[in-house]
């Protein structure tokens, strides 16, 4: 799916914030002030507040009553169920894909793969530019997915999933193939081998949760060590 224009001031701040956040410019766990949003997104305090209401519907921003908004915390438990989540749904669109896909739908999967090859020839330092390409990339295979149902809601769970990418690609000293992963999956989709490419997406989705935790055991790690040495 590819994400409209904004329109409205309150459609805006929403696609401002919701990208603030899967990139992790705003760190899990942190209290979204509208006083301190007002500032940075140069709008009002009513276009922030739908925004962050529709954020908290899709489970992307945490409502905690009368006291305002704050970032999800970021958990493993959190994560997995993101991503098996994610792996069901993603798996189910890419099989219809593939079994319904023409001669147009894979012209668009090569491009998009050349496209991504772009940011994929060297060091991933442009999370931004490198995740509009991987997302079209995404995309492009599920394209021929009948299911309009299918696909909403695999962008919500890929949009979830988005924001602990930002968080693994942090790890630059942990070696993870992805280009050679998107190659696969690449060439058993245009092979129409369905069990081959749900299998090769499955396993490119779960190794993002594997980085990530390593990650967050490191990062704990970091932390009792601190909190014995000042003891």
């Amino acid at each position: 799916m590819t994400e409209t224009k904004p329109q409205t001031l309150a459609q805006d701040a929403y696609q401002r914030i919701k990208a603030d956040i899967i990139s992790c410019v705003f760190e899990p766990e942190q209290r979204l002030r509208i006083e301190d949003l007002r500032k940075t997104y140069k709008t009002g305090a009513s276009p922030l507040r739908e925004a962050l209401s529709r954020l908290a519907a899709e489970g992307l921003v945490v409502s905690i009553g009368q006291r305002g908004f704050r970032v999800p915390a970021a958990s493993i438990n959190e994560l997995c169920d993101i991503t098996d989540t994610r792996v069901l749904i993603e798996t189910a669109a890419l099989r219809a894909s593939i079994e319904n896909g023409n001669d147009d739908w894979e012209a668009g999967v090569v491009a998009a793969f050349h496209h991504l090859t772009k940011f994929e020839s060297g060091k991933v330092d442009d999370f931004e530019s490198w995740e509009k390409a991987n997302k079209r990339f995404h995309d492009s295979l599920l394209a021929a997915c009948p299911s309009r149902w299918l696909l909403r809601f695999h962008e919500t769970m890929y949009d979830q999933h988005r924001r602990y990418r930002a968080m693994s690609l942090q790890a630059i000293h942990i070696p993870r193939s992805v280009h050679e992963q998107h190659a696969r999956i690449r060439d058993a989709a245009l092979a129409r081998d369905v069990q081959r490419a749900c299998a090769e997406s499955e396993t490119h989705i779960r190794q993002t949760a594997q980085i990530t935790e390593k990650i967050f055991s490191e990062k704990a790690s970091s932390l009792d060590l601190t909190s014995q040495t000042a003891g």
